[in-house]
């Protein structure tokens, strides 16, 4: 891969985090081809703000706890949109969405994207809130509202995204959403993420 191919994917995903919708429907009217390397960079954003944020949540626990938090928020957030992801496609082709299937893929890759941003932006909220007040419920606290709000934030980025590529159905994923969250909070219950001894 040549410096100039990840510059490229790079400058994509930059794209994509400043003007989603558009993005979005450059792809889906065929106004641009993105190669694989841009797919797999918007990934890679998502991948870097999950681990880094959840290496941020295991700071009261030893190294350990910081590598072991950064595997399952990523891996727990990758599976919420993973497993979520065809009954998105499904569910909307059966209510009359004439959306392509890489079109809704490239949603949902702009949309985790964007959240991958968020979180990596928060990692100084967190890190202050555990490092001056180490106390278990605050940092569980702080770690809700940061979660609640990059949910905020990724929902409006999925239904601006949504609402240009199908303006006659601007409000008809949102439900989706709800889907990802419910399935996101039982994997992070699970493997023990909001769990601060």
């Amino acid at each position: 891969m040549t410096r100039e191919t990840v510059r490229g994917a790079i400058e994509h995903v930059g794209l994509a985090l400043r003007a989603p919708a558009e993005f979005a429907e450059a792809w889906n009217t065929g106004q641009a081809a993105y190669p694989w390397t841009v797919w797999g960079a918007l990934l890679g954003t998502a991948i870097l703000g999950t681990t880094t944020y959840g290496m941020t949540m295991g700071l009261l626990g030893g190294p350990d706890d910081v590598f072991y938090r950064g595997l399952v928020c990523t891996l727990s957030a990758g599976l919420a949109w993973s497993i979520a992801l065809p009954a998105l496609y499904i569910l909307n082709s059966l209510a009359g969405s004439r959306l392509r299937a890489s079109s809704t893929l490239l949603a949902a890759l702009v949309t985790v994207s964007w959240g991958g941003l968020a979180m990596i932006a928060s990692i100084p909220i967190n890190w202050f809130f555990t490092a001056t007040i180490p106390h278990s419920g605050v940092v569980l606290l702080v770690n809700l509202i940061v979660f609640a709000g990059v949910g905020v934030s990724m929902i409006d980025v999925f239904r601006r995204v949504m609402a240009r590529l199908e303006p006659h159905r601007p409000e008809a994923s949102l439900w989706w959403l709800g889907l990802v969250g419910a399935i996101g909070a039982e994997l992070f219950y699970f493997f023990g993420l909001f769990h601060f001894a």
